[in-house]
This record gives C-alpha cells, sequence and structure tokens, in this order.
C-alpha cells in the first residue's frame, strides 16, 4: 500500500498540531486507500499556550514537539531529520497555530517568514520526485514560501484573509475554497483545504480533508 508521511508539531491546536485536522487526515489517508507514518521534529515547540484561556503560558517549560506529537499517532511517529523522503509516496500537513509558530514563523513575521530548514529540505525534496503534498487550514503557507516561485496554487480560507494576502506576496496563486472542497494543483500536484480557517463544524471539516486525502492518493 502507499505510505504517506503526515508532518505534525506537537498536540493542540493553539500550539502544535491541530488535532481534528491531524486525526481526519489519518483517518482520510486510510479510507482512501493508503497507510501513514506520523514525522515530527525532536525539538522544542515555539511556545506552550493554555487551551482553555488562550494565555502563554511561560512559567511552562517548552514542550517537546516529537513527544507530543507521539500523543496523536499513539506513539507511530519519528523523528523529521532521519526520515527519507522516497519512503514515501506523498506528504500531508495539518494545520494548527503550532504549525505557523514550530515549522515556521509565519505567526510572528507574517509575509516575511521563513520555514524551518528540515521542513523546506523534506517538502522540496518529495517535490522533486514528483509526490503530491498535501497541506490543510493555516498548513499551505508553508507551501506558498517554498513553491510561491512556481505560481502554486492553494487555498487559505477567504481569499482576503491576511493570510491569503501574505501569500499572494510570495507568488502564489490563492483561491477561496469552501470547508467541505479542496483546491488542487495538477501542474505541481499540490492540494490544499481551509478546514478551520473557516467557521466550521467538525463534520464539515472532515469532509473537505477526505476529499483531499482522496486527491493526493488519485495524484501519487
Amino acid at each position: 500500500m502507499k505510505k504517506i508521511a503526515v508532518i505534525l508539531n506537537g498536540c493542540g491546536h493553539r500550539d502544535g498540531s491541530e488535532i481534528h485536522e491531524a486525526v481526519l487526515t489519518l483517518l482520510g489517508i486510510e479510507n482512501a486507500g493508503a497507510t501513514w507514518e506520523a514525522l515530527a521534529l525532536n525539538k522544542p515547540q515555539a511556545r506552550v499556550v493554555n487551551h482553555l484561556d488562550g494565555n502563554v503560558e511561560t512559567d511552562e517549560p517548552l514542550r517537546n514537539m516529537l513527544k507530543e506529537s507521539a500523543r496523536l499517532a499513539r506513539g507511530r511517529v519519528k523523528d523529521l531529520r532521519t526520515a527519507n523522503v522516497d519512503d514515501y509516496a506523498a506528504v500531508i500537513i495539518p494545520g494548527g497555530n503550532g504549525t505557523a509558530s514550530n515549522l515556521c514563523d509565519f505567526a510572528t513575521k507574517g509575509a516575511h517568514m521563513t520555514v524551518i530548514p528540515e521542513v523546506s529540505t523534506f517538502l522540496e525534496g518529495a517535490h522533486g520526485k514528483k509526490k503530491p503534498i498535501g497541506a490543510v487550514c493555516i498548513a499551505p503557507m508553508l507551501l506558498a514560501k517554498i513553491f510561491g516561485e512556481n505560481g502554486v496554487h492553494l487555498t487559505l480560507g477567504s481569499p482576503e484573509g491576511d493570510a491569503a494576502k501574505a501569500a499572494r506576496t510570495m507568488g502564489a496563486k490563492v483561491s477561496g475554497c469552501e470547508v467541505e472542497d479542496c483546491i488542487v494543483d495538477e501542474t505541481l500536484k499540490i492540494v490544499t483545504t481551509p478546514a478551520y480557517m473557516l467557521d466550521a463544524t467538525v463534520s464539515q471539516v472532515a469532509i473537505g480533508i477526505a476529499k483531499l486525502a482522496q486527491e493526493i492518493v488519485r495524484l501519487i
């Protein structure tokens, strides 16, 4: 069966991977007839946030992305830095505020963001070998930064949102998209869906992510 790498960065939408999006990605992959392996960096998260009130917990030690991601993947996660892109047929990145602060610095630098080198190297390697890449919610910002010069077509929910405007400055073509749908760039083999970039229910997010997973498997 085709194995898809799922890049996580923690457990919780405020400071790591968005839990609904991550789990629905794993489910979508399996329902599309493929298997998955979770990958995460063995590094501290950028911050720890109280998920009850949204406050940054400055007195809490920073959590490890790999260990926190193991909570989501039931221990089925490996260090991204030891992963070989040749072992996977595709890559999918769930969203969450951590994706914008742990895998890149969009959360603090906006359009002037950079992507963590290990992440950009892995994604560029996958793209160079013509492997499909999927991104959920805010994760398409990574692809805008890396593939914007190639005119990547993607969605970040509302085409007039701050993230969409930033992605356009990087060269990306950004379209609006309903939460239950996805945008497919057939040329670059990139698929994106808005998920919680829009005001949505879990069931609506599930439909959009399921479509993304199906398109990724089709493109393999």
